[in-house]
């Protein structure tokens, strides 16, 4: 593989419709303030009722429209949305409004936007670099919220017989990572820390399951990954932690949906997003309860899972600026190294309130 193609990320399709964002639901504003008197006050109670029933008609509408529908959701190993599928309430909560899930699993972010990229999916979750590739091919996405930064999430592995010792020993080495996805940040920023550029280093894309064979078996001598598979790693084969993101990376988890789904669903956007901060308060509290319910599910051992809850965070949040420059950051970053075609704006993903 040449240093060019190596540098230079490329879709395999064009991105169509993408990304989901966030949209609250609208709320009765009050009545401006009226004249003292009997006609003042009843031209501001006449305008506050209005303002209510405006309001009720539009939730009406946008619950009566959702109602038959079935949400396509793109899942990952391990992340919120896991755990919602994993818990069974989401599920509940939506056929309360006539709306069924179709839960997939996909190895990784690139491969989950991908599936929205061509109308498989309408909402998912993935990292920081995932959105900001498809976002450079075109798609018209918007988020809607994220998780806490988790730095300790991810990380880059070596063997534990390798005479690799720190992230500067990378240069002329292969390096397994899931191309656009999380770790391809976490990658960047520490070889630039230790002084290595991009290009010396040779990067083998390959998914995380891929990447574990190739990494057990010498193909390649080191792996940038996240958890769960991090975990995994760490706890079957004893592999040795080179880095990982703290002190250098955010490692949020976003999520994110096509534009027109989330425009034309406010209910369920807002319905999954509750759901979500609810059992994050639940996982915070009930790591090992949580670990033997996603290990049943994803075929991942308690132990692994258990070390992959403790080292991240917890919450629903919404995106403010501190996060759009973050985001904006990283996308400058890869034009730079010429990963993205072209400069991209993050705000234009961002959902209008």
């Amino acid at each position: 593989m040449s240093k060019a193609s190596r540098s230079r990320f490329r879709f395999a399709s064009p991105v169509a419709g993408l990304l989901l964002g966030l949209s609250l639901l609208l709320s009765a504003c009050g009545g401006g303030a009226g004249s003292p008197g009997a006609a003042g006050n009843a031209g501001a109670n006449a305008n506050a009722a209005g303002a209510k029933n405006g309001t009720a008609s539009a939730d009406t509408a946008s619950a009566s429209q959702s109602k038959g529908l079935t949400l396509r959701i793109g899942y990952q190993k391990y992340g919120t949305i896991n755990i919602l599928k994993a818990d069974g309430r989401l599920d509940k909560k939506l056929a309360e409004q006539g709306v069924k899930i179709e839960w997939t699993e996909f190895p990784g972010g690139p491969q989950l936007l991908e599936a929205l990229n061509v109308g498989g999916i309408d909402i998912g979750h993935t990292g920081e670099a995932p959105p900001i590739f498809a976002q450079a091919a075109g798609a018209p996405l918007v988020y809607l919220a994220h998780e806490p930064a988790s730095p300790k999430s991810e990380g880059i592995l070596v063997p534990k017989d390798s005479n690799i010792r720190t992230v500067a020993d990378l240069k002329g080495k292969k390096v397994a990572l899931n191309k656009g996805s999380n770790v391809h940040y976490l990658l960047v920023k520490l070889l630039e820390k230790a002084g290595v550029a991009y290009s010396d280093i040779e990067t083998v894309y390959l998914p995380p399951a891929d990447a574990r064979a190739a990494f057990e078996s010498g193909k390649v001598d080191a792996w940038v990954i996240w958890d769960p598979f991090f975990a995994a790693a760490q706890t079957a084969t004893g592999a040795k932690l080179l880095a990982d993101g703290t002190g250098v990376v955010a490692n949020y988890e976003f999520y994110l949906a096509s534009r027109p789904f989330a425009e034309k669903y406010p209910d369920i956007v807002k319905t999954l997003l509750d759901e979500a901060n609810h059992i994050d308060e639940w996982a915070k509290h009930n790591q090992k309860e949580l670990a033997e319910k996603l290990s049943r599910q994803l075929g991942i051992d308690v132990p692994s899972l258990e070390l992959a809850a403790g080292r991240r965070l917890y919450g629903v949040q919404p995106i403010d600026q501190a996060v759009i420059d973050a985001q904006q950051k990283i996308a400058d970053t890869f034009r730079k190294l010429e990963l993205i075609p072209k400069n991209i704006t993050i705000i234009d993903a961002i959902l209008k309130k």
